[in-house]
């Protein structure tokens, strides 16, 4: 038996910000003969994240660089249409991190099974995946916050952002998100109930806006975006603050490392830590943080936002509006041919 399937290819590697020329959708042909302990699945949600745009290069990191002419591959939540896997079988879901195709057969250690009673299943992408944990970890592991403390969350609309300021607020602190709309201030004080908002986008001094938020000055600065806003909460840290450097956003798509403030001086005499962290630091403790956040999204103390852009066929259009924050929470791709 033979599955046609339609696959996304990294084309051509990005020279700046990423253009959907970059990207080739393939049509490919599969062999549907399971093996044992294999699974053949259909995807449903396909996650699109910044740390994928480091990839596209073909420099050396933490992770190998995604292979030209091959599938790119990301966070999937799928769907099992045929299982040579006793204890998974037809319709159950699960997660991995799989191609970028309509449908693929791999081995069974490569995904997990979801528990849909707990959350809906986009939310193991989001919440009560590795988004969640990024944010449980490098807020509570490293920011360590103390309730009557201030956290300072950059890109405080996006995934990892909205959650961080919930834990914060759930600890009791002050929390101010940076964004860079009128529009997605609202929503962190409507909806996330942020104590204060500010747009990086004013034509104010951005120094002064956060002294002026932070009377208090700036105790914990979860940063998701580095670049002038980084250079400008750091201006405004208190002795013996913690800076935890989760993403540099406004900087995946430099074509030169751009010179900004020596900030050293700073850590220097102020005692404050600053310590970068991918999530994978925390496998250890993932059982730990997937509890947790399990009991705040079933008590409803944590609140997951989406953006789901719908067709598999938008996958590089909604990688590429991450980039201009176009999105608000967690940004996904949705199979429009999947009933759920």
């Amino acid at each position: 038996m033979t599955i046609k399937i339609k696959q996304f290819v990294l084309l051509k590697r990005p020279v700046g910000v990423p253009v959907e020329s970059n990207f080739s959708l393939k049509t490919e042909t599969i062999s549907g003969d399971l093996k044992e302990n294999e699974l053949h699945l259909r995807g449903i949600y396909y996650s699109v994240d910044p740390y994928m745009r480091g990839r596209m290069n073909g420099a050396k990191s933490y992770v190998a660089p995604f292979a030209l002419n091959e599938p790119i591959s990301g966070a999937v939540i799928a769907r099992v249409v045929e299982s040579k896997k006793s204890g998974l079988i037809t319709g159950d879901f699960v997660f991995g991190q799989l191609p970028w195709a309509t449908e693929m057969v791999v081995d069974s250690s490569s995904v997990r099974k979801i528990d849909v009673q707990i959350g809906k299943a986009s939310d193991y992408l989001g919440v009560l995946g590795m988004t969640g944990l990024t944010a449980y970890f490098g807020l509570l592991k490293i920011g360590q916050p103390i309730s009557g403390e201030t956290v300072v969350v950059s890109g405080a609309a996006g995934a990892v952002g909205t959650i961080v300021g919930q834990i914060a607020k759930m600890k009791g602190c002050k929390v101010i998100g940076i964004v860079g709309s009128g529009e997605k201030e609202k929503l962190l004080k409507d909806r996330f109930h942020f104590d204060g908002m500010i747009n990086y986008k004013s034509k104010d001094d951005l120094v002064h806006l956060i002294k002026n938020a932070c009377p208090n000055g700036v105790d914990v600065y979860f940063d998701n975006v580095g670049g002038e806003i980084s250079d400008a909460v750091i201006q405004n840290m208190n002795f013996q603050g913690r800076i935890v450097l989760c993403g540099q956003i406004s900087l995946y798509n430099s074509k030169e490392i751009p010179m900004g403030p020596r900030i050293q001086p700073i850590l220097l005499t102020k005692s404050i830590l600053m310590q970068g962290f991918i999530v994978s630091n925390f496998t250890e403790q993932f059982p730990e943080g997937l509890a947790e956040l399990s009991k705040w999204v079933k008590e409803g103390k944590i609140e997951a936002i989406e953006t789901i852009i719908e067709g598999f066929e938008n996958l590089p259009k909604a990688f590429i509006d991450l980039f201009s924050g176009k999105n608000v929470g967690k940004m996904m791709v949705m199979a429009k041919d999947i009933a759920l």
